[in-house]
């Protein structure tokens, strides 16, 4: 795999690196002298966005999508907030999927009174309801929505159609209002990286394998960050649909923005086997197209590889890890042991029997395991076969009810079911911790999307700690025939029967409520008692006294460290409720540091004393006051976090959020990992700052001073200047907050982007 370091033109099948004598390359070649902004008109990419854009600027994109899609651990908040903001119908295609709190995992009826809120708010607004247990989010939207040329907004990071032709984005939940407000997706225009395919995949390698090289190649330098990846070259032509789609959704992992592939006759059967083929759209790049970067793969090179604990990026071929087997354990203990700030203790080590690793559970799930094509090649691995009756355990869920059926049909189920395994219904709980959560000290292999810190359910906080490594299906399927021995399906020999795929979409037919778009105000929304209204927010004052409540220092730190996901999954109705787990797997004292300093904004907007509420405030606003008399006239208290790079992993946008209803203010970052991350908290009402990276001016727990915010807001100032109060002084220091729209900057003027809409 290669990462050029400079742009690159395709033109045809042929790569021309943007060094000094390319255009005289290119014009030998083509016979034409174009230039560099001619050819960045060129990808699918760019002719996509083009398409969607209304700003009249294609440096400066205001998008609108054909088509929005969540689930119900999103879509509630997100109908709430444009509820708030004087919803009456839904203006596009509103799909709500019931495939995350899909079992009653805590709270009594609070799951299944999220999903009656759906149906009803389906009804009212004029949307779709796909009920629990009949498709994953994401194989719905490929079997249903998904269409050549279309662009595509969720609320769930892996919101990825590109193997379609269709460019699909994962935001957090307020983007989504703003285009059931009729607003836009404003952005600049994102950079384009070609990934070159060549060759074919080797028998036995699979799309998570294909996938999980890619992350390990590009996550850490930050090479397709907030980027779209555009996939083409003769490779893309060897790979089934079905294989695109499963590193399509990964892609994800990257950071990057968007992803889009161009398509062939394979794709337009696979809209054809759907009873779609008018959705088909012939897409690839012009002539003689320029990408920002490029990633060359040939694919015959991909082998069997695995992700191991804590991150799609921690990649290594299966064959590296059984060779260095025991010091690749060490390493992730010890990256363990540095996550868990020693709370726990990680002993992987332990898994190694007779020089094989031994793995406790393997799972094969959602949106990017549970395709048809690679349900059926792991039923003919592991045909004839048995899981064993020791630890090891494996779990298969399809990623909807018609390929459940295909699968009941062509024989597949009961040859996964006779070796052992369980087949269960589509859902994603394996992917973020509610279903399938491993014995403490396990480890599971999973052909799933994430295996953060514990993504797979355990808790730190009582104790427990396992762990998940991603792999493919087929490596997953060869480790159960092998009674749960760590093995590469390359190492097994087997005839892959590759059953031709029948969709029948009678299910959805009988089953999905599909208002085809027609709105029925007379409905009333049927609420559950933890569904709740989100609190006032007040518009930002002229000056903030931030006091810094949670300092963290990983390299990285996941929107799963800022709100846990799993059983807290069932409180997102409800924003105070969700609130009180906030950072509670990273920093457990975080709730009571904000919620006390909290204290003293709810003074003020009560019109009480704050110096009363926080006594330790007097000491400090004396000390501002001394430089800025006038700051007492107008100014707010809150909390803000620091991390370094917060924000990768899920869209959720309930790890901004709870930090709002909470009093917070701002987050401080070195950078930020992922947009929608930083979107979340702007949209929140929240000051994304940055700090230089190095020794910080602050400590936790120390009080910083943002004199006239709110006018350098308004007036665009690229540089905030900030005041750590400490030792009866103040010590100035400069943060930025980075581009921001004007929207944007209003809405943090008003104090979140309910306020922005309120009427």
């Amino acid at each position: 795999m290669k990462l050029y370091e400079n742009g690159v033109y395709l033109v045809g099948d042929t790569l021309v690196e943007d060094t000094n004598d390319a255009s005289k390359q290119i014009a030998s070649m083509t016979g034409k002298n174009v230039t560099r902004e001619e050819a960045e008109k060129n990808t699918i990419a760019y002719g996509i966005l083009k398409e969607h854009n209304v700003s009249g600027n294609m440096d400066k994109l205001q998008i609108k999508f054909d088509k929005l899609t969540s689930h119900d651990i999103t879509f509630v908040g997100i109908i709430q907030t444009a509820r708030a903001s004087g919803l009456e119908k839904f203006p596009i295609p509103y799909v709500l999927t019931n495939c995350h709190n899909s079992l009653c995992a805590v709270g009594g009826t609070i799951n299944e009174d999220d999903h009656m809120f759906g149906l009803t708010c389906a009804k009212k607004y004029g949307g779709i309801y796909v009920p629990p247990h009949q498709a994953v989010i994401h194989q719905f939207a490929r079997e249903m929505l998904a269409g050549g040329g279309k662009m595509i907004l969720g609320s769930d990071s892996h919101t990825r159609y590109g193997a379609l032709g269709t460019m699909a984005v994962g935001e957090g939940g307020p983007e989504l209002v703003k285009q059931l407000l009729e607003q836009t997706y404003d952005i600049a225009r994102p950079q384009v990286v070609g990934v070159y395919l060549t060759g074919s995949l080797n028998k036995g390698v699979g799309p998570q394998d294909v996938a999980i090289a890619i992350i390990g190649k590009v996550f850490q330098n930050g090479y397709v960050k907030n980027k779209v990846m555009e996939f083409v070259g003769p490779g893309v032509e060897n790979l089934t649909v079905d294989t695109r789609i499963g590193i399509d959704v990964m892609t994800t992992e990257t950071t990057c923005l968007s992803s889009i592939w161009k398509t062939d006759d394979k794709v337009e059967e696979f809209y054809e086997i759907h009873g779609r083929k008018e959705e088909y759209k012939k897409l690839e790049p012009n002539d003689v197209a320029y990408y920002d970067g490029m990633i060359e793969i040939d694919l015959s090179e991909i082998k069997p590889m695995i992700a191991m604990p804590f991150h799609p990026s921690n990649a290594y071929t299966i064959e590296e890890l059984n060779a260095n087997l025991m010091d690749i354990l060490d390493d992730c203990e010890k990256r363990a042991e540095v996550s868990f700030d020693g709370a726990v203790k990680l002993d992987l080590k332990s898994k190694v029997r007779n020089g094989k690793l031994y793995v406790d559970q393997g799972i094969i799930a959602g949106c990017a395991g549970g395709g048809f094509e690679n349900i059926c090649d792991a039923a003919d691995i592991i045909k004839g076969h048995s899981i064993g009756s020791d630890e090891f355990t494996l779990s298969v869920y399809p990623a909807s009810m018609p390929i459940y059926m295909e699968l009941i049909k062509n024989g597949a189920a009961a040859t996964i079911m006779e070796s052992g395994a369980v087949l269960k219904t589509a859902f994603c709980g394996p992917c973020f911790g509610a279903g399938d959560t491993p014995a403490n000290n396990a480890f599971s292999i999973r052909h799933s999307t994430r295996n953060f810190p514990n993504r797979e359910g355990s808790k730190v906080q009582n104790g427990q700690v396992a762990s998940v490594a991603l792999m493919d299906a087929r490596s997953i399927a060869a480790t159960a025939a092998n009674k749960g021995y760590l093995t590469a399906a390359t190492d097994i020999d087997v005839d892959y029967s590759r059953p031709k795929y029948f969709f029948d979409k009678k299910i959805y037919e009988n089953r999905v409520f599909d208002s085809h778009g027609v709105a029925d105000p007379s409905v009333e929304i049927q609420f559950g008692p933890n569904i709740k209204d989100w609190p006032k927010m007040s518009a930002l004052p002229e000056n903030v006294v931030l006091k810094v409540v949670s300092e963290i220092h990983d390299p990285v730190t996941t929107t799963d460290e800022l709100i846990p996901s799993g059983e807290t999954s069932s409180y997102r109705s409800n924003p105070l409720g969700l609130a009180e787990f906030a950072l509670s797997r990273k920093d457990p004292a975080y709730v009571g540091r904000a919620k006390e300093i909290q204290k003293a904004q709810k003074a003020i907007e009560e019109g009480t004393d704050p110096y009363e509420a926080v006594p330790e405030l007097t000491d400090i606003m004396n000390v501002i006051k001394a430089s800025f008399p006038e700051t007492e006239k107008d100014f707010g208290v809150g909390s803000t976090i620091f991390a370094v790079k917060p924000g990768d992993g899920s869209a959720r946008e309930q790890a901004a959020s709870c930090q709002k209803v909470l009093g917070g203010w701002a987050n401080i970052a070195n950078e930020y990992a992922t947009k929608r991350y930083r979107s979340n908290l702007i949209n929140w009402g929240m000051l994304p700052l940055l700090v230089e990276k190095g020794d910080l001016p602050f400590a936790n727990g120390d009080y910083i001073f943002l004199p006239g915010i709110r006018t350098e807001v308004e007036s665009k100032s690229e540089e905030i200047k900030a005041y750590v109060v400490k030792d009866s002084k103040l010590n100035e220091f400069t943060m930025k907050m980075g581009d921001l729209t004007d929207d944007e900057r209003n809405i943090i003027l008003k104090g979140c982007l309910i306020n922005f809409n309120r009427k």
